[in-house]
């Protein structure tokens, strides 16, 4: 899975204008960010408090990537 993750973002990076890439890109992270907590949950029965963690540690790593990107 985190092959098949890492390959989501990285394929629009295959298109020739480089803002539709990262458009496309920011997509597919917001889905990955949006399955994160179902799938912690079909996977492992967590408490909702621990489920949400998924959610609070992808929106960490996203702000984390703007900031880096815009440095």
């Amino acid at each position: 899975m985190t092959a098949l993750g890492g390959i989501g973002h990285t394929l629009p990076f295959l298109l020739k204008d480089f803002r539709e890439a990262l458009w496309a890109a920011g997509a597919v992270v917001l889905v990955e960010l949006g399955s994160l907590p179902g799938s912690v949950t079909v996977i492992w029965i967590v408490p909702g408090s621990r489920r949400a963690s998924g959610w609070v540690g992808g929106v960490l790593v996203f702000i984390t990537g703007v900031l880096i990107g815009n440095s």
